[in-house]
């Protein structure tokens, strides 16, 4: 069954969904790709691996134990004498641990040279948020701008502080960054919404190569078919993170006239 949305399906966004879509989304592109850029280039999946305990962890929401003096010294009502309350019990507590983050990216090599021509990055909620993994990926970001290869910035999560540009106040649901390495500091920034089909876009090469079509649209609907996640998925409730008031009701809309409301 295809996607009831013209675009980015807002309900893989779910946490509990999205790394799992992740991994897909990397591989189907990889799968997309290379049959377009051989004989010159491959497509390899690499891994970015960094530790964080940071508030990505389980005891968000949780309060702190609040622990108070049980030695301290009372007065009993019958006589002078101070009697010592007894020892503290301990009591069972939860502490933050170091997490081991696995995030896959792809990186388009040279066959002759093995010079990473591409790196195409696809966003996970961790770069999105204050802490080790948005740290981590902008110290990434950064050395990519700063060589010879090419970007490619995915960003189909709602949630978040997108990744920065010098046009800051430019707001919309997902982002696609192109960033051409001898066009830099410039770059193609397609912003688009929940409404809207997901651009298509040349693939960032050498300057004499014929740039294949990446369409993303394409690859994200036939995953979401592979994967069955019309049967995963209940749309009868709003996903989650929420969403403004202006892509609920188009949502609502939506679903409703696909019989699915």
């Amino acid at each position: 069954m295809a996607s009831p949305f013209p675009g980015m399906n807002p309900y893989l966004e779910n946490p509990v969904l999205w790394q799992k879509v992740h991994k897909r989304l990397i591989v189907a592109i990889s799968d997309a790709l290379s049959p377009q850029l051989r004989p010159k280039y491959i497509v390899d999946i690499e891994e970015r691996v960094y530790q964080t305990n940071d508030n990505d962890s389980l005891l968000v929401g949780i309060p702190d134990v609040v622990v108070q003096d049980h030695q301290a010294v009372i007065k009993q009502e019958t006589g002078n004498i101070a009697i010592a309350s007894p020892p503290a019990q301990a009591i069972t507590v939860t502490i933050p641990m170091p997490e081991t983050v696995k995030e896959s990216y792809l990186e388009v090599r040279d066959v002759a040279t093995k010079e990473v021509v591409t790196v195409i990055e696809l966003l996970s909620p961790k770069n999105k948020r204050a802490g080790e993994g948005r740290s981590s990926y902008e110290k990434k970001r950064m050395r990519v701008l700063g060589s010879m290869s090419n970007l490619v910035e995915i960003d189909l999560l709602r949630n978040g502080k997108p990744m920065p540009i010098l046009q800051g106040n430019m707001h919309s649901d997902y982002r696609i960054l192109v960033s051409r390495s001898d066009f830099r500091p410039l770059a193609d920034l397609f912003a688009f919404n929940l409404q809207h089909q997901i651009p298509s876009f040349k693939l960032p090469l050498r300057n004499q190569d014929v740039e294949p079509i990446f369409d993303l649209q394409t690859i994200l609907n036939e995953l979401y078919d592979r994967a069955s996640y019309d049967l995963v998925i209940d749309y009868s409730k709003d996903p989650a993170p929420e969403l403004s008031k202006t892509n609920k009701e188009w949502l609502e809309n939506t679903l409703h006239y696909q019989g699915l409301r």
